[in-house]
């Protein structure tokens, strides 16, 4: 790999700043200061410093979002905003995107990476990767729904879900407060299963994604990488 690239990968700077990075002699590579932006080296077998510190490279990153609403799941979109521009430069260099996807409209846990294998587990449906969500809705859920969302909901279109797990925390005469879990990702499935119950969802936020749950520190809009700990949670270890 150049060096470069490497240390522009890293965070240093843009491909300009790096070469004044070097110009200035603050790299070294195996103990000797390195001035070419072309040489390449192997970040395996080899020890890069810059200004005396290593350089480690990191080739995945793996990120938690609190994504807030109005933003959609998608690397790039011509009309709106998308969450991949709610990141800073020393992340979008990984060139980061979704794990799966949550409607413009919904909020709470979304999961970024730049591990196409990682995104597979996570988003294949062998896996049946639980997703625990928190809505509220006009309706008032009863017993029956919770039941019937056990057993599997008949959507609109004649499909029936797997089963889910339906825990209500407050219904009234006229809206109802829940939990719903469930093992797939149907386009809009928690909005159709609750309209399939005769509910109508007004607010939707993923709470967690199998037994990872979202770090309730992070605002709106905020993200920061996963620990070693959570993605094993995933059965995971980064390379």
């Amino acid at each position: 790999m150049r060096l470069d690239k490497l240390l522009s990968n890293m965070g240093a700077g843009s491909r300009k700043e790096v070469k004044q990075l070097l110009k200035s002699g603050a790299i070294q590579v195996d103990g000797e200061i390195v001035l070419d932006p072309k040489q390449h080296v192997d970040v395996e077998t080899q020890d890069i410093l810059m200004y005396g510190e290593p350089v480690v490279y990191q080739k995945y990153i793996y990120l938690m979002m609190n994504k807030p609403p109005g933003v959609i799941s998608a690397t790039e979109d011509k009309r709106d905003q998308t969450v991949i521009e709610l990141l800073f430069e020393d992340v979008t260099y990984f060139k980061p995107f979704p794990v799966g996807r949550l409607d413009k409209d919904t909020e709470g846990l979304l999961l970024l990476t730049n591990d196409g294998s990682f995104n597979h587990a996570l988003m294949s449906p062998k896996k049946h990767v639980a997703k625990t969500y928190y809505a509220e809705v006009i309706g008032t859920l009863t017993e029956e729904d919770v039941i019937e969302v056990q057993e599997g909901v008949t959507l609109e279109d004649g499909y029936k879900t797997k089963p889910g797990k339906l825990v209500i925390l407050e219904a009234t005469d006229e809206t109802s407060t829940l939990e719903l879990t469930i093992t797939e990702g149907k386009f809009h499935q928690v909005k159709r299963m609750m309209l399939a119950l005769g509910k109508e969802v007004t607010y939707l936020k993923r709470l967690s994604i199998g037994e990872l749950p979202l770090d309730s520190t992070l605002e709106p809009g905020e993200y920061r990488e996963l620990t070693r700990g959570e993605l094993a949670l995933f059965d995971w270890t980064p390379e």
